[in-house]
């Protein structure tokens, strides 16, 4: 339960820009979680989530962009439980998640800091992620071929 907990509280900073506790709460109520503002403030500390200045000078949540963030935050266990297919054309890579997942397993491998990644962009259940080539973005899809359900 933690764990899904977790999962969703990163998906959501992802996508909303989150400012306070409370509203963080709030949207893991509308997600069906049960949870209290103190369980919340618990697992912004587990996470080590922080605030920083969105480009609409707002303080928001985010998750740590640091290499170690990856496995200190248990981003590759969700990498793990939620890809259900990885595919490359040309210098695009193109993962499939189960719904609701893909922006959690997006900011995993943003996090991961991938010198052959460009950029991703991720919906409910697909991540696209544009590489500097082929030859990269079929290294990379082997790579998390491995992850695959």
């Amino acid at each position: 339960m933690k764990s899904n907990r977790h999962t969703k509280i990163v998906e959501l900073i992802t996508k909303y820009p989150i400012t306070t506790q409370e509203e963080l709460l709030e949207y893991l109520k509308a997600e069906g979680f049960d949870v209290t503002q103190s369980t919340v403030s618990r697992d912004i500390k587990k996470l080590r989530l922080s605030k920083s200045l969105d480009q609409n000078g707002k303080y928001r949540y985010q998750a740590p962009q640091t290499k170690q963030s990856a496995s200190g935050n248990g981003f590759l266990n969700i990498v793990d439980s939620s890809i259900i297919s990885v595919e490359y054309a040309l210098n695009m890579v193109v993962v499939k998640t189960y719904a609701g997942m893909a922006q959690a397993v997006c900011a995993a491998i943003d996090s991961m800091d991938h010198d052959a990644i460009m950029g991703t962009i991720a919906g409910d259940d697909t991540i696209f992620i544009v590489c500097k080539s082929e030859e990269s973005a079929r290294a990379y899809s082997n790579e998390f071929s491995g992850y695959v359900q």
